[in-house]
């Protein structure tokens, strides 16, 4: 599921005695993907999409008498003096992090101050992580304990897993304090943990089971007060792996946040991941919008019901999902989904059909993934006993600029790959996307909401950032056909409509990169062959001279400047993906050169 906030231990002490215990909690940086929104969040002023909501919730649990900053690097940089002023440091991450993990630990390494990790990345493959000094794995209720006890003893160990299921009506309410909300565009809360449904490439039902455990409504909204205190006001996302797996508890917690928002003048939105069998309680989906929820995720996957059962989604079988998704969005909750492409059943008509329901069910947010196998899962497992595991390229959680599967696909992998590719340039064009929100506009209900919100100047230099960047972009001509569309026929919706363009601008310059960036790739990979072929061909005579090189000199001079030209002109994130494989080939260029030089003396 997208942008989990997995709360598994993210702790890290050594194993000594501390005259005093300086903490620092940092949260690595993520790349940029369709969920980071970063495009889209410098027009109101944001640094990041969400909190990080475990290591807040790790800060609560740790001894008053421990000092604690937060470094969160989505919003600031590390500086080498805030690591050199700890004497221990916490590192948490999920998957799609691991770059920066990494590079986090190299730091602390160098200047000697012991990392204790946790959080889903280092629950999943601590085995294979290097430099950390004591993993504390799993959920932190049941490891910090005992890391803290040991520590304070001078005999922490080295790892600490627990499978035990914590009762979280007993987990304290995270540090908001640590931070400062203004950074962000929305504030993360937990309700519960787990999901009844087991889906074979999710690992939620390995770390947190299938039986959801909730807190108490008194607990959540006492989180809602703390949040609301710090001066926070806008969108609360409800992280929950699924928040409606236990749905007589959901509605308890319902029925307080409507007393809470009518007593507070409803100064927040929210939003949360579900299953789409949300769609089958009426009474569920009225307290949801009276609640405020404005948006809810759901995991789509694919409309192929053999790729369904294959991956026991059976939440998502018989039935009609048009009329599902359409019901929810008529209740005025708008739907953003997950896609995958990849399944052993997939046959090559499935991106043309994945296109095709997700432009008719009017999906702005359509989140498509190439399937990967998570550590952990059963689809792990599958493939991994079937000899089917990449080893040379790992799951990595980014599928915006890693196409490469990591594992032996059924259908040809060059297939899925271009198929994915095609599924974004087709759903991301400005036209298609703008279609597709005027196509939400008109399901959603023309009453207005309850809300306290005011229109602020924030929110003023939003729209005329919209007016004035993507008023004269490529793309200006859409832009204005959706919104004059809106004003005319949903003219309530425009403060909407705005917010989905500004959406747009992040999707379409993140699709833009996505397939610049793999085109490059290709051409690197391109150019090392022949500069292989280049290198081995290289023959000299005495007395010969380079002339029959002359053309192929030419020519890969040529090349180089081309790729160089290239690369400077796409995104810093995928410069930095690519500069390993961009670097190797400019040695192989430079190689050339020297062989040539040398062989002939030129």
């Amino acid at each position: 599921m997208p942008y989990q906030i997995q709360i598994n231990a993210y702790i890290f002490l050594s194993g000594e005695n501390y005259m005093k215990k300086k903490i620092l909690m940092i949260y690595p940086e993520f790349p940029t993907t369709y969920w980071s929104l970063k495009h889209a969040l410098s027009f109101v002023n944001k640094k990041s999409a969400m909190i990080p909501l475990g290591l807040l919730t790790v800060a609560a649990l740790l001894p008053e008498d421990y000092s604690i900053k937060i470094v969160d690097m989505n919003v600031e940089k590390l500086r080498d003096s805030d690591i050199k002023e700890a004497d221990l440091v916490f590192l948490s991450a999920m998957i799609v992090q691991k770059p920066s993990f990494d590079s986090v630990v190299a730091r602390c390494n160098a200047f000697g101050i012991p990392v204790v990790a946790g959080g889903p990345y280092p629950t999943s493959s601590h085995e294979k992580i290097n430099g950390v000094s004591h993993f504390v794995l799993d959920e932190a209720e049941t490891t910090l304990p005992g890391f803290i006890r040991d520590l304070e003893n001078g005999t922490a160990k080295q790892l600490y897993t627990s499978k035990e299921r914590p009762d979280i009506t007993k987990t304290p309410a995270p540090r908001f304090d640590l931070i400062d909300f203004r950074h962000y565009n929305n504030v993360a809360l937990q309700n519960s943990r787990g999901c009844p449904f087991n889906c074979e490439f999710c690992d939620i039902v390995q770390l947190f089971g299938r039986v959801p455990r909730y807190k108490t409504p008194e607990q959540f909204i006492h989180e809602m007060d703390l949040v609301f205190a710090q001066g926070f006001r806008g969108s609360l996302f409800i992280v929950d792996d699924n928040f409606i797996g236990d749905k007589p508890k959901v509605k308890d917690l319902l029925r307080a946040i409507i007393t809470w928002q009518n007593a507070h003048g409803y100064p927040f939105t929210l939003f949360t991941e579900a299953s789409i069998n949300l769609a089958d309680d009426d009474e569920l989906l009225s307290l949801m919008t009276e609640s405020g929820f404005d948006m809810v995720f759901l995991g789509i996957e694919t409309p192929d019901a053999d790729s369904l059962r294959s991956c026991s989604k059976s939440q998502n079988l018989d039935r009609n999902m048009y009329s599902s998704i359409t019901k929810i969005q008529n209740a005025g909750i708008e739907v953003s989904g997950g896609f995958i492409v990849g399944f052993d059943s997939d046959k090559e008509d499935i991106f043309d059909r994945q296109i095709e329901f997700i432009q008719n069910a009017g999906i702005p947010m359509a989140m498509i993934g190439i399937l990967g196998a998570l550590p952990g899962t059963k689809l792990f497992q599958r493939l991994e006993s079937e000899g089917r595991i990449n080893k040379n390229n790992e799951f990595s959680g980014d599928n915006t600029h890693n196409l490469r599967m990591s594992f032996t696909p059924l259908m040809e992998e060059e297939v899925i790959v271009d198929g994915y590719k095609r599924i974004l340039a087709d759903i991301y064009s400005p036209a298609k996307y703008f279609d597709r929100c005027y196509n939400l506009i008109t399901k959603l209900p023309s009453r207005r909401r309850k809300t306290g919100k005011r229109i602020t100047l924030s929110d003023l230099r939003a729209v005329f950032r919209s007016l004035t960047h993507q008023g004269l972009s490529r793309y200006s001509p859409q832009y204005f056909r959706f919104l004059l569309k809106v004003l005319i026929t949903k003219t309530g919706k425009f403060p909407l409509a705005i917010e989905h363009a500004i959406k747009g601008r992040h999707f379409f310059i993140i699709t833009n990169d996505i397939l610049k960036a793999d085109e490059l790739s290709s051409r690197i990979e391109a150019a090392k062959k022949i500069l292989t072929d280049a290198i081995a061909s290289i023959t000299t005579a005495p007395g010969e001279k380079p002339n029959r090189y002359a053309k192929q000199i030419r020519e890969l001079s040529r090349y180089r400047k081309y790729i160089e030209k290239k690369y400077a002109r796409i995104s810093e994130d995928a410069q930095r993906y690519l500069r390993d494989q961009f670097e190797e080939c400019i040695e192989s260029f430079d190689e050339f050169f020297a062989r040539m030089q040398t062989a002939y003396a030129m």
